[in-house]
């Protein structure tokens, strides 16, 4: 009898969604419940000279393309990331309204996007012209002013995890 290893089929989840959606809160709790799940802010993307990031292209392609876990959660929100939709089994957007994108901005300690005049301008203008584009792609939408405890269920729940 001839027994074949078939390599674990991955789910591939992106969540993205605009500076202070979440994203980075979203992966530290996805990580404490035991699941692989990586910021894209943390090394996997390059600053361009505009003061913008592109994902680093062989670094995401080498990571979609490990089997090593049942599910792999991907966060981020870059231009390039668009090349990548196609491998990603759902797109999970993060949104919550202005004002509290704004707040949250204002607040975080450990991001400094946003705090310059210029930085805050382009924020807002990708909140406009940005968002209503990934909405497009979105296989899902989560409100973010919800505890993030409860994002999170929602996105297990959502993405079948």
């Amino acid at each position: 009898m001839c027994q074949h290893q078939y390599a674990p089929v991955v789910k591939r989840v992106l969540v993205t969604g605009m500076s202070g959606t979440g994203k980075s809160s979203v992966v530290r709790e996805l990580v404490a419940r035991g699941y692989k799940a990586v910021d894209t802010d943390d090394g996997w993307s390059e600053t361009q000279p505009d003061g913008r990031q592109l994902w680093r292209e062989d670094a995401i392609q080498a990571l979609l393309a490990t089997e090593d876990a049942e599910v792999l959660f991907v966060a981020g929100c870059e231009q390039n990331q668009a090349k990548f939709h196609a491998q990603f089994d759902h797109i999970v957007l993060l949104s919550a309204p202005i004002d509290t994108l704004v707040v949250r901005l204002a607040a975080r300690a450990n991001n400094s996007y946003g705090k310059t005049p210029e930085e805050f301008r382009r924020f807002h203008e990708d909140v406009e012209t940005v968002e209503p584009l990934l909405r497009r792609v979105a296989t899902h939408e989560v409100q973010t002013t919800m505890p993030l405890n409860e994002v999170v269920t929602t996105i297990l729940h959502l993405v079948d995890a």
